[in-house]
């Protein structure tokens, strides 16, 4: 049975063609696919019966996004990309594959006319992909009987076959015309480029031709040849013939909130897609353009050739600070390609307000029934701590964020613990407290509306200390308490009080969800500083093995056994004497 996060998302899907992203529970992608109507492909996923992979694949699912597109042949094309880039698990068969071919006009003396799986920088002239293998090849077939180039490997001293039957310009045995070479070369790059229009009126002609003279067979052939034709060089959005590299910004803003789309178009494909949904305090346009100035001031983030932006924006001033082109497309591919996007904008903005509605009690209300139970005015940003050890060893303290009831792991934080060489709980946290909320006020940065320590009131009294005594700052601070089997149990209100939450409530379900978030957080940072501390201490005992020795070693390696395998010529190329290298591998193997 599907959850209620994805029952209401089903509630949302669009009447339209698109591709959609079946996510597992860590939200990586584990299936890509493609429907002509989103809204009944995606549901017969949870609404009906399945066996084997499918039901398999379905029971792994725990969310899912979609993407729009204008016709099924866009989310055809964008399916493959989205699988290669993705490469999920669940789309074996075409994750293995070498995908769709292109069509390629070699560069040398004498080109030819082929079908490659592979772009490659060698100057030839690629058209595709071509999802449609069979048509990309009865395409190219028409094209070297119309317009004719090179069909064997190279100079044979006679003509071959295709030369005689029209379909070569001779090259196999004589000096041929580059005038009338790159003319026909011209024919066909127009001709993959979508200018249609004159060869399907003479292929019409043919096949009108061929009926009336009762060569119905003929004439068939010659109607499969136009289709063909229109299959393979049909113009699209998803996939174009202009290889310039660009990304394409497009918003939607309602009621206070802005969505914005960024797509980038790489090899003219569709490469990859970022969203971002947040409130919107200036106008639509000024949130979009300084948007776009963080978007590419990150670390990391090349600036394409060419940006595309809907028409309200203020160009000039975005292209004289970023120093490349910035436009708006009017008409044409890029022009529907923009219209695209701005369509997934409001999809996705119409979907995240219906899933803030649905999802409003186990969040902000949530947040609201723990501050009211406190009896605090109420706030947004809950900063919970808890320390982690093994009988007073590796000492380590971990910090999670929740912001409106939601998690916001990048403010999560981790401390190794640098006074305390014991298990104190007092002390782990006077010196947490102390180390985090002076940085904040060093920094200028926000506080919390609200602490929460998972301990008891010797922790909670510990915290409260350092931020009134040491720090000078009132910050509200309560303690979560576990029952004897380790579960969430209550609230503790700094004077030591039981607050009573209602365990069927939302605010105990958020209570619930902190606490075991920030323990998992403690548990598994102090998991991996116990593990290298472990491999480190080991090395220490080794008679000539250094600081720095040790260091190089962990980074190339990373575990004991790995290093006890290494044959010594190996540790050696690392620039480890041969003598440290036998002793390394003598204590090693005796241990």
């Amino acid at each position: 049975m599907a959850s209620e996060h994805i029952e209401n998302k089903l509630k949302l899907l669009p009447d339209l063609p698109g591709c959609y992203l079946m996510k597992d529970i860590n939200s990586k992608i584990i299936y890509v696919g493609k429907a002509k109507n989103l809204k009944n492909r995606v549901r017969s996923y949870f609404k009906s019966s399945h066996e084997g992979k499918t039901a398999k694949l379905v029971s792994e699912i725990y969310d899912f996004e979609t993407i729009v597109t204008s016709t099924d042949k866009e989310a055809f094309l964008l399916e493959i990309t989205l699988i290669q880039k993705h490469k999920p698990h669940y789309n074996i068969k075409l994750k293995r594959g070498t995908g769709y071919p292109y069509i390629k006009i070699t560069k040398e003396k004498d080109p030819v006319i082929k079908i490659v799986s592979q772009v490659r920088k060698d100057g030839g002239y690629y058209f595709g992909p071509y999802p449609n293998v069979y048509a990309a090849q009865e395409t190219m077939q028409l094209l070297q009987k119309v317009y004719p180039l090179r069909r064997c490997h190279g100079y044979q001293k006679r003509p071959c076959l295709y030369y005689h039957m029209g379909q070569c310009l001779g090259a196999c045995f004589k000096e041929v015309d580059q005038a009338e070479y790159q003319k026909n070369i011209k024919k066909i790059k127009s001709f993959l480029g979508g200018n249609v229009a004159g060869i399907k009126k003479e292929l019409t002609k043919k096949m009108e031709k061929a009926a009336s003279e009762m060569e119905y067979e003929r004439a068939a052939e010659i109607r499969d040849q136009i289709r063909y034709v229109e299959v393979t060089v049909e113009r699209q959005k998803i996939i174009s013939n202009d290889n310039t590299p660009r990304d394409l910004f497009a918003f939607y803003m309602d009621k206070g909130w802005i969505s914005i789309q960024v797509f980038f178009i790489r090899q003219a494909r569709l490469m990859k897609r970022e969203k971002r949904l947040f409130p919107c305090i200036d106008t639509p346009e000024a949130e979009l353009a300084s948007f776009i100035l963080q978007f590419y001031n990150q670390k990391n983030r090349i600036l394409p050739k060419e940006i595309l932006v809907p028409a309200e924006i203020d160009k000039e001033i975005l292209a004289d600070i970023l120093n490349t082109p910035v436009k708006t497309p009017k008409r044409g591919t890029k022009r529907e390609l923009l219209e695209m996007a701005q369509k997934n904008a409001q999809l996705l903005l119409e979907e995240k307000f219906r899933l803030l509605e649905l999802d409003d009690r186990k969040t902000t209300g949530a947040m609201k029934e723990l501050t009211d139970a406190l009896g605090m005015a109420p706030g947004h940003r809950i900063e919970a701590f808890d320390h982690s050890h093994i009988q007073g060893s590796d000492l380590v303290s971990a910090m999670v964020t929740f912001i409106d009831g939601r998690p916001e792991k990048n403010e999560y934080r981790k401390y190794k613990l640098q006074t305390v060489d014991h298990a104190d709980e007092a002390a782990s946290t006077r010196e947490v407290i102390y180390r985090r909320y002076s940085r904040l006020l060093k920094e200028k940065k926000p506080l919390p509306d609200l602490i929460l320590m998972d301990g008891a009131m010797i922790q909670v009294d510990a915290a409260i200390d350092v931020l009134h005594n040491q720090l000078g700052i009132q910050i509200p601070v309560a303690g979560m308490v576990k029952n004897d089997h380790h579960k969430t149990a209550d609230l503790i209100s700094a004077t030591g009080q039981k607050i009573g939450l209602d365990p069927k409530s939302e605010g105990f379900y958020l209570l619930n969800r902190i606490q075991e978030e920030v323990h998992r957080f403690a548990i598994s940072f102090h998991r991996q500083v116990r593990s290298k501390n472990s491999l480190s201490s080991r090395l220490e005992r080794i008679p000539g093995v250094g600081p720095k020795t040790r260091i190089k070693l962990l980074r190339e390696y990373g575990s004991l056994k790995k290093i006890a395998d290494a044959s010594l010529e190996e540790l050696q190329s690392k620039g480890i004497s041969k003598k440290v290298a036998q002793t390394i591998k003598l204590s090693l193997n005796n241990q």
